[in-house]
Formats: structure tokens, sequence, C-alpha cells
């Protein structure tokens, strides 16, 4: 297995240096660097080209607004945010720029050790707390909502298999379509949603029952 390659962007000494103890004790992790603002990661992509970025977009000379161009200088890594607990508008609208996974600065190593794994994959990981805060809040409903969106039964069928964590393949292969054809719904899907990645989809997808919220609550929160 080749190791995961990481950046933390986090201006928080201490912050950074507890995650970086946690990447040195697993041999499948390697710290590429360490960013202490949005200019400073913008700049290393230019050298780096990671798996994944653990950053905290409410520490300082960072934001969530900076979220878009970070994603868009590392348009092949994936970002697993941990902060302190924000307000629900702010977790879902940091899903909804671009952020992959999301945890809280009080998660077990465990948890972070898995969160990593899965979002260098490109899977969706929230902790129990975030999963329960956001993704059942009914005040944030009306920004995940199909009412007037020409969404298809077809679309509607992958958003499910999507939001339940298939793959593009597994999503062609369950349905019997190419995978080609399932990433171009994909990209329709997100277009109408107005969305730009999978945890868009999640929100959706709980927000309209497709799924149910139980499916991101995870032991030990």
């Amino acid at each position: 297995m080749q190791k995961i390659k990481i950046i933390i962007a986090d201006s928080h000494f201490l912050s950074r240096k507890g995650l970086a103890i946690v990447l040195e004790e697993n041999t499948d992790f390697s710290l590429l660097s360490e960013a202490l603002s949005t200019s400073d990661l913008v700049n290393q992509s230019k050298f780096y080209h990671p798996d994944l970025i653990i950053i905290d977009y409410t520490s300082a000379n960072f934001n969530l607004e900076s979220i878009p161009q970070i994603v868009k200088k590392y348009p092949n890594t994936h970002l697993l945010a941990i902060t302190d607990l924000q307000s629900n508008i702010s977790i879902a609208k940091a899903l909804n720029l671009g952020v992959t996974s999301h945890l809280l600065k009080d998660c077990d190593q465990d948890e972070i050790v898995e969160a990593i794994y899965k979002t260098a994959k490109g899977e969706n990981f929230m902790c129990g707390k975030i999963a329960s805060a956001v993704l059942v809040d009914k005040t944030l409903v009306n920004e995940y909502t199909c009412e007037g969106l020409n969404i298809s039964d077809r679309e509607m069928e992958i958003i499910k298999l999507i939001a339940e964590g298939l793959s593009n393949k597994e999503v062609a292969d369950k349905l019997f379509l190419s995978t080609h054809t399932v990433t171009t719904h994909r990209k329709n899907i997100m277009n109408k949603l107005g969305v730009n990645n999978t945890a868009g989809l999640v929100l959706f997808a709980v927000r309209e029952n497709i799924i149910s919220p139980n499916h991101f609550l995870f032991a030990g929160n």
C-alpha cells in the first residue's frame, strides 16, 4: 500500500503538532508539510501533491471562503476539516464548498485515523456530533430541497446509492450502466443541486429522506 500523503493546514501550533504525532505513529501516513495560512497552502501546491489536506478553516489565516481556492489549487486532493464545534450553517457550508469529511477537535485518535483512511479514498466521514447536529437540523432544510428541481427517478436512484457510499463503478454495476454514464449523471445532479462534492449529495439525500441520518452516526460519540 502506498502511503497517504498529507498536508496539515492549521495556524495553531499545538493542533499541528498534535496531528503530526498522530500521523507519525502510523506507517501508512506521510506528512509532507504544514501550512500556516491559505496563501502558504496555495503556494505549496507547486511543490506537493497530497492525497489529503487536514484543515482547520476556523484558525487564523484560514476561513470558509478560502476553501474553493484550495480545492481549485488541489483538484485531486480531499479535504478533512477538524475544528472546534461550529454552527450547523458553517459546517454545512464547509461541506458544500468542498470539504469531504468533518471532525471536531475533541474526537479521539482512532476516529481521526479512520477519517483519514476514508477521506483519502474520497469517502465522506462525519463524527456523530456533526452528523446529528447538521444532518438532522431541520432549520437547514430549505438549503437542500428538490422543490422546483427536475430530478429524474434514475437520478434519485443514483443519489441514494452515492449517499450510501457506493463508488461510481459500484453504482454502475448495480444499475447495469457504464461508469461513464454514472459519472455524467453525477455531474448533472451536482449542477442541479448546486453542490460540488459528495458531502453535498449526502446532505440532500438526508434532507429528502432518501437515506436515514443514522447512516452517519458513528459509535463512540
